[in-house]
């Protein structure tokens, strides 16, 4: 356990570089990568295993900074270890297109693991990178072949112990019992408000032990590189508890201000970083200054992490001639392609098939393909009945010890935990190896929000099954039925948001959310039975809006999602018997992907000349998009059975025709635009 000068030297240029680059982009968070210098020096010189040649080696250790606002400390780690982060891009910290962004981005700098800065969310995708971890080693690994073993490490700070998705995470972790997570919480007692004894005084040692974590304590973080380093030691040999590190530190060690609030979210003055460099060594006029030992000694660790990485690749391809399918299935699974021919799986439907809620078509979908895409992970937020989410030979991922399951299990229960449960989903995808998806219902899927945005923004394949999606669930009543929900994600960018109206399309949302690797679906599905449509196909459903009924020199058209589609089919008899009005009827099952359409087919689907009404039982807010004029619920609903409902609101061929009769006389002598001509296209 030995430490020299060259130890501290490098934990304080650690601490320069963030003093340096926040002040430099006048912007930034300094206080904590200054804190946090001797922690993070500790664990990636003594423990961590990493290439920085080959950041996506399958078994690297992974690091996840929690209280993301930190992220000079990473980044200043990435550029000194050897990562391709230049001292240039470190320069450039906060700069427009810089690699270096303000917080860290999974897609924007070699190295960085998941995207984190809404706090509690690093310490949740860690929990799924853990799972991910111990599953995944489960299916591959054999006697002599260790081929996964990989930790999961993560730093957090007092914020993301008070958000509550990082104690959802942490309930779920406890009870998987994951002695593959270390968590190393930095107590420095501050946040934005000031210390945090204004706000947060709980006892949170006794709070994880009660969620059956390992934890210990090293109260002197600012200089005791021993007993931080004995700490981590001890913590990797609990093999059947998560373990919290708890380590001590002064936030902003060595500025005139340390130790207070005045360090945390804005740059130091410049003759405090002028005395911090007097202080610590450093020539206090020179600036991003690394001393050549610094990057010698990380070096050194770099090496030894590559050479690690090179004897794997050997042992893997050993493994290869002992278990030739094991070791091609996990080699797919690395490169991302799907097994081939996968989509043969999917269920086709007919007319004449009988009605089924979208929900059980869900499940028909993951009973027929999940033997053949082996690396589908699914679980429910407690509603496994109702989300239809679990295959009928599905073993649950549970602690051997359990007797629930084993960690080879692909179905995960995650409680009522919808915040949780997407994070984690997050963390299942960034491991690599694993397609996530899992279930709740439509309406509770806001608790989950902060995820779900993580989820876009940082490309993660991750599939929510968002069952009882409108007053179609009936009687649980306006608590439970969604009104604004859609409008939301489908507002939020690199989203996709299924609502299927019958089999096919919903065979079509599972199609396009396996094979867009860098987007996360939403499927909305019903509780009540949907009949099967008489155009309706995969392939027109992949376009994400089709023509289901065409009639020539139609006076409107109606458009719609989900279970009122066929209600619009029903309104074009409705208005031809009654009233003499020619309609055409389009089903629209996802926005986003019948955006990215050409013109040219967007426009045969809504086509100039014609007058463009939406029906939707939920808000009308998005519909302008593709529409003249909306029918929707733009208030809540109300509880009582679904087909009253309907009644009630009017969603029936009688009341849609009401409304198409208004739309046409409101446009006659007028020749509409298509929705979808526009002047300018948008920034997407």
């Amino acid at each position: 356990m030995g430490y020299t000068e060259t130890d501290t030297l490098c934990i304080n240029t650690i601490r320069t570089l963030a003093a340096d680059a926040t002040f430099n982009a006048n912007s930034g968070h300094p206080g904590a990568p200054m804190g946090l210098a001797p922690l993070a020096h500790v664990l990636f010189n003594k423990f961590m295993t990493f290439n920085p040649k080959n950041p996506h080696w399958a078994n690297r250790d992974r690091f996840v900074l929690s209280n993301g606002h930190a992220c000079m400390l990473q980044y200043a780690l990435l550029h000194l270890f050897g990562y391709a982060v230049s001292l240039d891009d470190i320069k450039k910290f906060r700069k427009v297109d810089s690699i270096c962004p303000g917080h860290p981005e999974v897609h924007a700098t070699p190295g960085i693991e998941v995207t984190t800065g809404p706090l509690g969310q690093g310490f949740t995708n860690s929990v799924g990178l853990a799972i991910a971890q111990a599953h995944t080693a489960a299916e591959f690994n054999k006697p002599g072949f260790d081929i996964i073993n990989n930790y999961t490490y993560c730093i957090l700070g007092d914020g993301c112990l008070m958000e509550g998705v990082a104690s959802e995470a942490a309930s779920l972790a406890g009870h998987l019992q994951l002695g593959n997570l270390i968590m190393l919480y930095d107590d420095n007692h501050i946040s934005i408000d000031g210390d945090t004894n204004s706000a947060f005084t709980e006892d949170v040692m006794k709070r994880f032990e009660s969620y059956g974590w390992h934890t210990s304590w090293v109260k002197d973080g600012d200089n005791d590189l021993a007993g931080i380093e004995a700490a981590i030691e001890a913590a990797k040999k609990v093999t059947n508890k998560p373990s919290l590190v708890k380590i001590t530190t002064t936030i902003g060690y060595g500025s005139k201000n340390q130790g207070t609030a005045g360090v945390h979210g804005s740059p130091l003055k410049a003759d405090d970083i002028e005395s911090i460099k007097s202080k610590f060594g450093f020539d206090p006029k020179q600036t991003f200054v690394v001393p050549k030992e610094v990057y010698e000694a990380y070096g050194k660790h770099a090496a030894e992490g590559a050479a690690v990485e090179a004897e794997w690749n050997k042992l893997f391809a050993e493994y290869g001639k002992k278990y030739s399918s094991e070791h091609a299935d996990l080699s797919r699974r690395l490169s991302g392609k799907l097994p081939e021919g996968w989509e043969k799986k999917l269920p086709t439907y007919k007319p004449t098939d009988k009605a089924i809620a979208s929900r059980k078509l869900s499940e028909a979908v993951l009973e027929a393909i999940h033997d053949v895409i082996p690396e589908l992970i699914g679980g429910s937020a407690d509603l496994t009945g109702s989300n239809n989410t679990r295959w009928k030979n599905a073993v649950d991922f549970q602690p051997p010890s359990t007797g629930l399951g084993d960690w080879s299990g692909r179905y995960l229960r995650y409680g009522v935990r919808e915040h949780a449960m997407v994070g984690i989903m997050n963390g299942l995808d960034a491991y690599g190896t694993l397609i996530p998806y899992g279930g709740t219902f439509l309406n509770f899927i806001s608790y989950a929000a902060g995820s779900i945005r993580l989820s876009a923004l940082s490309h993660h394949r991750s599939i929510l099954v968002a069952t009882h999606d409108s007053i179609g669930l009936g009687e649980d009543g306006p608590t439970h039925q969604p009104i604004e929900v859609l409008a939301h994600f489908r507002a939020l960018p690199n989203c996709m948001v299924w609502r299927p109206a019958d089999g096919n399309e919903t065979s079509a949302a599972y199609y396009m959310a396996l094979t867009s690797k860098s987007t996360p679906s939403i499927l909305a599905l019903t509780r009540q039975n949907l009949p099967q449509l008489e155009n309706s196909t995969i392939e027109g459903g992949i376009k994400g809006g089709y023509v289901a009924v065409e009639n020539k020199n139609a006076d409107v058209t109606l458009i719609s999602s989900g279970s009122e589609v066929s209600i619009c089919v029903d309104t074009v008899n409705e208005l031809k018997e009654k009233h003499n009005i020619t309609a055409r009827v389009v089903s629209l099952p996802c926005f986003e992907v019948f955006d990215a359409q050409s013109q040219e087919y967007r426009l045969s689907v809504l086509p100039d000349g014609i007058p463009t009404m939406s029906v939707e039982v939920m808000s009308t807010m998005g519909w302008e998009k593709y529409s003249h004029e909306q029918f929707g619920l733009n208030r809540f609903g109300a509880s009582g059975p679904y087909k009253d409902l309907y009644k009630k609101f009017e969603f029936t061929p009688e009341g849609i025709a009401k409304r198409a009769v208004a739309t046409v006389e409101f446009y006659k002598g007028v020749n509409p635009r298509s929705p979808v001509n526009r002047a300018f296209k948008q920034l997407i």
